[in-house]
């Protein structure tokens, strides 16, 4: 039955939300899985979160950012990257300097012990992945990444966000 209490057709039973084949609830449900067990081992073997290690991750592949750079390159919000930066400038495993070009912002920077805490994970980093993708073939991998960026940047567009460079990350 429909809510008017018609008949419903073929076509009517295809519209209804199934959470299961929902792809939203899907990626959500995959990334939550990866992100929970790569969070587990950052967090025993190293004491870091996951927004931490992206934190980490992002300043050492670009030098020193602003928390603004680092959002914008993230896509996570300001608190998480406030308190992600502010538990690894507890931990001298980055640094916070003045920006040159505006007074009001900081620039954040690995130190010398977290360049070499990303040297040290970077390998293990690397092992989950290979492992997650290990059924798949370099094709498929290619395809997901490809796939991964276009529902990303559809997602940024009904968001009314400008379009990313082509090189999401």
């Amino acid at each position: 039955m429909t809510p008017e209490g018609g008949e419903r057709g073929p076509a009517d039973e295809a519209d209804e939300l199934k959470l299961d084949a929902y792809l939203p609830y899907r990626l959500s449900v995959a990334s939550n899985a990866v992100s929970g067990l790569i969070a587990r081992a950052y967090q025993d073997r190293f004491g870091l979160t996951v927004p931490q290690w992206r934190l980490i991750c992002v300043l050492a592949e670009d030098g020193g950012l602003t928390q603004g750079q680092i959002v914008a390159r993230t896509v996570m919000d300001k608190v998480t990257v406030s308190r992600a930066a502010q538990g690894l400038l507890n931990r001298h495993l980055i640094a916070r300097s003045d920006h040159h070009a505006d007074g009001r912002s900081h620039v954040l920077a690995l130190t010398k012990e977290g360049a070499g805490l990303h040297a040290e994970i970077s390998p293990l980093a690397l092992a989950y992945e290979a492992a997650l993708i290990s059924g798949l073939t370099p094709e498929d991998v290619a395809l997901l990444k490809r796939l991964l960026t276009r529902l990303q940047q559809a997602a940024g567009q009904l968001a009314g966000e400008e379009p990313a460079s082509a090189s999401l990350r």
